[in-house]
C-alpha cells in the first residue's frame, strides 16, 4: 500500500521545515520506500508499518505543541510493490509515446 500524509501543528505562524526534518528522521529510521514532497510525504509498505510510521510522525509533533493536525490517504492494491516510483514512470512512459 501507499500512503500520502502531511502533518503539522496547529498555530504556528510560519516556517516548518524544523518540524519537517524531525519527522523525516523517523521516516527514514522505519527502511520503508518513501518520498518527501513539497506537500507531503508519500510510504510504502504494509498497513501496520506504515500506520505505525505516521503515528509515530504526528507524536513526535504532538510533544513541542498542543494542536496537531495529519491527512492520510490511502492507496491499498493488494500484492503490488515499488509503486511510488513505478506509477510515475507509468505516465512518463505514455508522454513519450506517440
Amino acid at each position: 500500500m501507499i500512503v500520502e500524509f502531511d502533518t503539522y501543528p496547529l498555530g504556528k505562524e510560519s516556517g516548518l521545515s524544523k518540524e519537517i526534518a524531525e519527522v523525516k528522521k523517523i521516516i527514514e529510521a522505519s527502511d520503508l520506500e518513501h518520498q518527501l514532497t513539497a506537500m507531503g510525504t508519500l510510504i510504502e509498505g504494509d498497513w501496520d508499518e506504515v500506520l505505525k510510521v505516521v503515528k509515530k510522525c504526528h507524536y513526535k509533533l504532538k510533544e513541542d505543541y498542543e494542536r496537531v493536525e495529519t491527512h492520510i490517504k490511502i492507496d491499498d492494491y493488494a500484492g503490488k510493490t515499488g509503486r511510488i516510483e513505478g506509477k510515475v514512470e507509468e505516465v512518463e512512459k505514455k508522454l513519450q509515446t506517440p
